[in-house]
């Protein structure tokens, strides 16, 4: 997305050296669950950051501390290095935040939404204007201006939703799940523009649980994991270090003897085998399995990949539950 002026650039880091977002061992509870459990993170300008982890595991409490909504139990966090547990109105200036719920006043008309919402976050009569329908633009709404937002789809509201939240031009961006019900057409308008936003040296912290998205954006990767960040890294090198190749069949019950070879990782009525060239392993162990091949269900090759990655470094599929208990059994 370009800049047609130059009140919509991003704020710069305001003390020397800074990241756009820091935060420092941040701990949050909800009577006796551990939202939160010390976590580091730093975003530079210019950076997208991929937060990962299954539903539960912390990436929205997450947001919320650093867009302000919550206040930590411990920790610090700071947005272009001002304290925002201390000066939490200086900095929210300084962020745009979508959360997940959309939100809408759904009697105005797309352009009075985001007409508002721009003199909210500061912008003068003079930017409005403008901003307003740089940001239609880039997401699509420029035909639907006019129309009031009751009458958008799911799609299109979810656009509104985000538009409003880049407005400013802020130098951090919170999206949470931006592109949960969103069509195919809006998802692919979403990811351009967070890519834009980073060109334009906007800092974008990206909750989502869909790992194609991710690499999609080639962006860094933070796994958070029951409140704690267990993996760090661009998506290459999360994969080089942690991605395996794996064969993985499914029964209809047990997994049976015949397909409990050595390293296999058994989990219900499925049994992964990591490690190799899954293909040539398949190829080996079907002729094995004999009579038990009656109740295989289906067989999947897996290549190193994000997916992979957290399996490798939590022992669950990315999208379980992180409070149920790992019911995984290892074949010596």
């Amino acid at each position: 997305m370009q800049n047609t002026d130059q009140h919509a650039r991003p704020i710069v880091a305001a003390a020397q050296g800074a990241p756009t977002l820091l935060v420092e061992g941040l701990s949050k509870s909800y009577g006796s669950t551990r939202a939160l459990d010390g976590v580091d993170l730093r975003v530079e300008a210019g950076t997208i950051l991929g937060l990962l982890g299954p539903n539960g595991a912390g990436k929205t409490s997450l947001v919320s501390i650093v867009a302000g909504l919550r206040r930590p139990d411990a920790g610090r966090v700071e947005v272009c290095g001002i304290d925002a547990t201390r000066s939490p109105h200086q900095t929210r200036r300084l962020i745009g935040i979508a959360p997940q719920e959309t939100g809408v006043y759904l009697s105005l008309r797309v352009r009075d939404n985001l007409r508002f919402f721009a003199g909210l976050a500061g912008l003068s009569r003079a930017q409005v204007g403008a901003r307003v329908d740089e940001v239609a633009t880039a997401l699509g709404l420029a035909p639907l201006l006019d129309r009031r937002a009751s009458q958008l789809s799911g799609g299109e509201r979810r656009r509104l939703h985000t538009a409003i939240a880049l407005l400013h031009h802020p130098a951090l961006v919170l999206l949470d799940e931006p592109t949960t019900g969103a069509d195919v057409v809006t998802r692919r308008q979403i990811l351009d523009l967070v890519r834009g936003l980073a060109d334009d040296g906007s800092a974008v912290v990206y909750s989502t649980h869909y790992l194609p998205e991710i690499e999609t954006l080639n962006a860094d990767v933070a796994f958070i994991d029951r409140g704690r960040i267990v993996a760090r890294g661009t998506t290459a090198e999360l994969v080089r270090t942690h991605g395996t190749s794996a064969l993985e069949l499914t029964f209809i019950d047990a997994v049976p003897m015949s397909a409990r070879v050595d390293g296999a990782i058994v989990d219900g009525t499925t049994v992964r085998i990591p490690g190799g060239d899954p293909a040539a392993r398949a190829a080996e162990l079907l002729p094995r399995l004999g009579a038990d091949a009656r109740s295989l269900t289906s067989i999947e090759i897996e290549r190193p990949s994000l997916e992979s990655v957290y399996l490798a470094v939590t022992g669950r599929r990315y999208a379980s539950d992180p409070t149920e208990p790992l019911s995984l059994e290892v074949s010596a």
